[in-house]
C-alpha cells in the first residue's frame, strides 16, 4: 500500500520517547540488572546454570570449554553479546568474588590483582556441587516456565534453589534509575536465620542479628562496628566499613614491618599498592622504607617495612586513612519481588526465600503425588489382570489388532485406557509368581507414599518440617566458618563501652553546682572527727545533696516543683574533691526558683519497682517505675502539687515495704506502702501524715515489714550535728494519715532534724555541712539508743556552721555476709535497680 494511502496517527515526540524509554528501562530492570529475591540470580546467571545442567556439565563430569557454554546460552536463551555472558560465568568461578562459587573453573579465571580471565576458548568450566542445590528438582514441576526469546524453547522463570543465594553470594547491578548492592553472608548463619523466620515470621530484626551478625566476605578482612550493619538490616540500606587485617612483625635491628594478610572485598590488590606507593611519594603516608608483595598460593602477604623509629600504630592508621585498606560497602538490598523492584530488609529477604522453598516443596510433593497415583492406578490394573490372566490372554489372542484388544479389556473387565494399554505392554515374564510379589510390594509402597504426600500437602506444619530438614541438610553439607571478623569501632562505640564502671560520689550544692568525685577520695573517720573539705564552695554557698552511685547508672532528678529529668552518672563532669563543679542549669533545664529535691539511681527501667514520692506537706504517691522510662530533655511531671507544697523525698521500692516519714520537729509515722494505692504519674497523691501546724516532712524512708530483722535501725541526724540510732521495732505500725510518734527529743542543743535513714552497723554515712565540709562515718560508731532521746555528737561544727545533708553508704564486703543479711531483711528496697552501693539522696537541706 502506498504511504499516501495509509492512515497517519500524529504522536508527540515527547510521548514516543517516554514510552520507548520506559520499555527500555523496564527491560533492563526486569530482564538484565536486578536479581530475583527468590533465587538471587539475574537472568544471565540463571540461564548459564540451566544451560550447563542441560549439557550435563555437572561436578561428576569432565570440565568443558567455556566457549561451548557461552555459545549455547547465547543461542538458546540470552540474545546478547558473548562477552557479557562470559564475564558472568567468570564471576561465578572467582573465589574472591563469590563466597560460595557456583561454577568450578579450570584455567585462568582472573585474580584479585585485577587480571582478566583468559579467553573463553582457553578456559573450561563445570557446575559446582553447591550449584546443583540450586537446580535440584527442576524437572518436578517446582517452578514456572516461559518461552525463550524466539519461543522455540522453554526456560525456568526462577530456580528451585535450596540455598538462600541472594544473601549467600550477594548481588551487584545497575539498572535504569536504580541499583542493587547486596553483600555476601555465611551459610550457617543464614540457615539459622531462616529457621528463626519460619518459627516467627514477625521476628524482630535485632533477634535475627544475633544469629546473622553481619556480612561474610570471601576475602575475609574485618568489619568495623555494627551500626552500619543494623541500619542495613533494618531498612535495606546502609554502609558497612571494611578494613584490612594487618599484623605487626619483628625484623632485624629492632625494626618492624606491617603485613597485610586480608584486604577488603572488591579491592584491586595491584591498584591498591600503586595508590599506596603514590601516597608514600607524596609524603601523605610516612614511616615506610620499603613495600613488596609476597603473596603466593598459600595466601596474601603485602609487606611494609617501617623506618627506624616509626610507630606501627601511627603508620597503620595512615594506611587506613589514605588507602583502600579501609573502605566502605554501600548496602542497597533491592531485588525483584513478583517482577517489581523492592527494597527489602533482612527479615523480608529471608521470608522471600523461605516462602519460595515452601512453594517448591509443595509443588514437588504434588508432582510426586500425581506420579504415584498414576503408577498405583497402573499397578492395580496389572494385579487385577493377573487374577484373570487366562481370560485376558484368550481375549488378546482373539483380537484382530491392539485397538480391539484394548477396547475389549475396557469393556469386559472395566480397565481404564491407561490400564488396558499397560496390560498390552506387559512382558510375559511378569506372569511369574515372583513378579506378582514385586507388583504387590510396589503397590504397598505406593500407597504409603501417597498417604505421606497427602498428609504433607494437607498439613503446613509437616510441610515446614520438610523445608526445615532440607535446610539443615544443606548446612551440614556446605556450611563453613565465618571469614570476616566483626570488631568494635571507636567511631560508633557506646560511650559506656569506653568508661569503666566505678563508684562515684555525686554532690549538688544549694547554689546549683554538680560534680562527681571518685568514691575512694574520702576516707572513713571516727565519730566526732572534723572531716575533709568536700567541695570548693563559695562562702555563701552550701552542700545540699550527696549520693554514691555507678558511672553506668541512670539518675532521675526530681525537683522541688515535682518535675523529673534523667541523665547518666558519667555525663556529669568529674572534678577534684575541692573543685566547685558544673552549674546544674548547664545540664538540666531547671528554671529560677527550682532546685533538685531528690535523686534516684536506676540500673534498668525494665526492673520491677515503684517510685514513691513524698511532699513537704506529707502527701505521698506510688507510681510504677516504667512510667519514668521515657523522659525527654524537657523532663516530665512527676506529680500534681498543691499550691504552696513542694517535693521533699523520692524512693524506689519493690512494692511491699513499710514507709517511715520523719518531720523537722521530731515526729515520725510508719505505715504499709500498700496503704497508698498505685497512681498514674501525673496524679496528686494521698495524705501520708497529719502534720502539726508549722511542721514539715524532712525525710521519707522505706523499711521491711519484718520487725524481727534486728539489723533495721533508723539513724537520725540533727541540725547541730547530733545523731543517734534507734531500733525500727520501736516504731509501731500505724494507719496512713495519722499524727505519728515522737522520734527525737528536740532541744536547743540538738536543733531540728535534718535527715533520717535506715541503716545497720555495717553501713557508713556521710554528713555534709552548709559550709561544705564532709565527713564519712561508721554507723557502728553512733550510739544505739531509744526513740525518746537526744542522741550524741556525730560531727564537730565550725562556728556558724550547720549540718546540711546526710547520706547512707554501704561499703563493699569482702565476705559478702553484710549483703546477704540486707537481702534477707529486705530493708533496702532500692536494690531493685542494681547491685552497686546503696544511696539515700535528698534526705536533708
Amino acid at each position: 500500500m502506498p504511504i499516501q494511502d495509509r492512515e497517519l496517527i500524529p504522536v508527540a515526540v515527547v510521548d514516543e520517547m517516554r514510552d520507548a524509554y520506559m520499555d527500555y528501562a523496564m527491560s533492563v530492570i526486569v530482564s538484565r540488572a536486578l536479581p530475583d529475591a527468590r533465587d538471587g540470580l539475574k537472568p544471565v546467571h540463571r540461564r548459564i546454570l540451566y544451560t550447563m545442567r542441560e549439557e550435563n556439565i555437572t561436578p561428576d563430569r569432565p570440565f568443558k570449554k567455556s566457549a561451548s557454554t557461552v555459545g549455547n546460552v547465547m543461542a538458546r536463551y540470552h540474545p546478547h553479546g558473548d562477552s557479557a555472558i562470559y564475564d558472568s560465568l567468570v564471576r561465578m568461578a572467582q573465589p574472591f568474588n563469590l563466597r560460595y562459587m557456583l561454577v568450578q573453573g579450570h584455567g585462568n579465571f582472573g585474580s584479585v590483582d585485577g587480571d582478566n580471565a583468559a579467553a573463553m576458548r582457553y578456559t573450561e568450566a563445570r557446575l559446582s556441587k553447591i550449584a546443583m542445590m540450586m537446580l535440584e528438582d527442576l524437572d518436578k514441576d517446582t517452578v514456572d516456565w516461559r518461552p525463550n526469546f524466539d519461543a522455540s524453547l522453554q526456560e525456568p522463570v526462577v530456580l528451585p534453589t535450596r540455598i538462600p543465594n541472594l544473601l549467600l553470594n550477594g548481588s551487584d547491578g545497575i539498572a535504569v534509575g536504580m541499583a542493587t548492592k547486596i553483600p555476601p553472608h555465611n551459610l550457617n548463619e543464614l540457615i539459622a536465620g531462616c529457621l528463626l523466620v519460619m518459627d516467627e515470621p514477625d521476628i524482630e530484626i535485632d533477634r535475627l542479628i544475633e544469629v546473622i551478625p553481619g556480612p561474610d566476605f570471601p576475602t575475609g578482612a574485618q568489619i568495623l562496628g555494627r551500626n552500619g550493619i543494623r541500619e542495613a538490616y533494618r531498612t535495606g540500606r546502609g554502609s558497612v566499613i571494611m578494613r584490612a587485617k594487618i599484623e605487626v612483625e619483628d625484623m632485624k635491628r629492632d625494626r618492624k614491618a606491617l603485613v597485610v594478610t586480608e584486604i577488603p572485598f572488591q579491592v584491586n590488590k595491584s591498584r591498591l599498592q600503586i595508590n599506596i606507593a603514590e601516597a608514600i611519594k607524596e609524603k601523605r603516608i610516612e614511616g615506610i622504607s620499603d613495600m613488596r608483595d609476597e603473596s603466593d598460593r598459600k595466601g596474601m602477604r603485602i609487606v611494609f617495612e617501617l623506618s627506624q623509629g616509626s610507630h606501627p600504630e601511627v603508620v597503620m592508621n595512615q594506611l587506613y586513612k589514605y588507602s583502600e585498606l579501609q573502605t566502605s560497602f554501600g548496602v542497597n538490598m533491592l531485588a525483584l519481588v513478583n517482577g517489581v523492584p523492592k527494597v527489602l530488609n533482612l527479615r523480608d529477604l529471608l521470608l522471600e526465600f523461605v516462602n519460595h522453598r515452601r512453594v517448591v516443596v509443595r509443588r514437588r510433593s504434588q508432582f510426586l503425588l500425581d506420579k504415584a497415583l498414576k503408577r498405583a492406578h497402573i499397578v492395580e490394573g496389572l494385579l487385577k489382570a493377573l487374577d484373570h490372566i487366562e481370560e485376558i490372554i484368550a481375549l488378546i489372542r482373539g483380537s484382530a489388532d491392539p485397538a480391539e484388544a484394548r477396547s475389549g479389556l475396557q469393556n469386559r473387565f472395566g480397565f481404564s485406557e491407561v490400564q488396558a494399554q499397560a496390560i498390552l505392554d506387559m512382558r510375559l515374564q511378569r506372569l511369574t509368581g515372583l513378579e506378582r510379589d514385586k507388583l504387590q510390594n510396589e503397590h504397598q509402597e505406593l500407597m504409603a507414599e501417597i498417604a505421606y504426600l497427602r498428609g504433607l500437602l494437607e498439613d503446613p506444619v509437616k510441610l515446614d518440617t520438610v523445608v526445615r530438614d532440607e535446610m539443615i541438610q544443606v548446612r551440614e553439607l556446605f556450611g563453613d566458618e565465618r571469614r570476616t571478623e566483626i570488631v568494635a569501632w571507636l567511631g560508633e562505640l557506646n560511650i559506656e563501652d569506653l568508661i569503666a564502671e566505678e563508684k562515684m560520689v555525686v554532690t549538688i550544692s544549694q547554689g546549683g553546682y554538680i560534680k562527681r568525685v571518685p568514691y575512694d577520695t574520702y576516707r572513713t573517720q571516727k565519730r566526732g572527727g572534723r572531716g575533709v573539705s568536700g567541695t570548693g564552695l563559695k562562702e555563701e554557698d552550701s552542700l545540699e545533696h550527696l549520693f554514691v552511685s555507678s558511672t553506668h547508672h541512670h539518675i532521675l532528678f526530681f525537683t522541688n516543683r515535682a518535675r523529673v529529668f534523667r541523665m547518666k552518672v558519667h555525663e556529669i563532669q568529674e572534678y577534684s574533691r575541692t573543685a566547685k563543679g558544673t552549674p546544674l542549669v548547664n545540664l538540666l533545664p531547671i528554671v529560677e526558683g527550682e532546685r533538685v529535691a531528690s535523686i534516684i539511681p536506676v540500673r534498668s527501667f525494665e526492673d520491677p519497682g515503684a517510685i514513691v514520692t513524698c511532699t513537704r506537706e506529707g502527701i505521698i504517691k506510688r507510681t510504677n517505675l516504667q512510667a519514668y522510662a521515657r523522659i525527654n530533655s524537657s523532663g516530665l511531671i512527676a506529680l500534681r502539687l498543691r499550691e504552696g507544697d513542694e517535693l521533699v523525698s523520692v524512693k524506689l521500692t519493690p512494692g511491699d515495704q513499710h514507709l517511715i516519714l520523719v518531720t523537722r520537729d521530731g515526729m515520725s509515722i510508719r505505715f504499709k506502702e500498700e496503704d497508698a494505692r498505685e497512681l498514674s504519674r501525673a496524679a496528686q497523691g494521698v495524705k501520708g501524715m497529719d502534720l502539726r501546724e508549722g511542721d514539715v516532712i524532712v525525710a521519707m524512708e522505706t523499711v521491711s515489714a519484718d520487725n524481727d530483722c534486728v539489723d533495721n535501725e533508723l539513724l537520725i541526724v540533727s541540725q547541730n550535728g547530733y545523731g543517734k540510732r534507734t531500733k525500727i521495732s520501736e516504731y509501731s505500725d500505724q494507719n496512713r494519715g495519722g499524727k505519728g510518734l515522737k522520734t527525737l527529743q528536740l532541744t536547743e542543743k540538738t536543733g531540728t532534724i535534718v535527715g533520717a535513714m535506715i541503716v545497720n552497723e555495717n553501713h557508713e554515712f556521710m554528713v555534709s555541712t552548709l559550709q561544705g565540709t564532709l565527713i564519712k562515718l561508721r554507723v557502728a560508731d553512733v550510739s544505739l539508743i531509744g526513740r525518746l532521746t537526744q542522741g550524741v555528737r556525730v560531727i564537730r561544727l565550725g562556728e556558724g556552721d550547720l549540718v546540711g545533708a546526710v547520706t547512707r553508704i554501704i561499703p563493699e564486703e569482702d565476705d559478702g555476709e553484710g549483703e546477704d543479711e540486707e537481702l534477707e531483711c529486705g530493708q533496702l528496697p532500692e536494690r531493685v535497680e542494681g547491685d552497686v552501693d546503696e544511696i539515700d539522696p535528698g534526705v536533708g537541706g
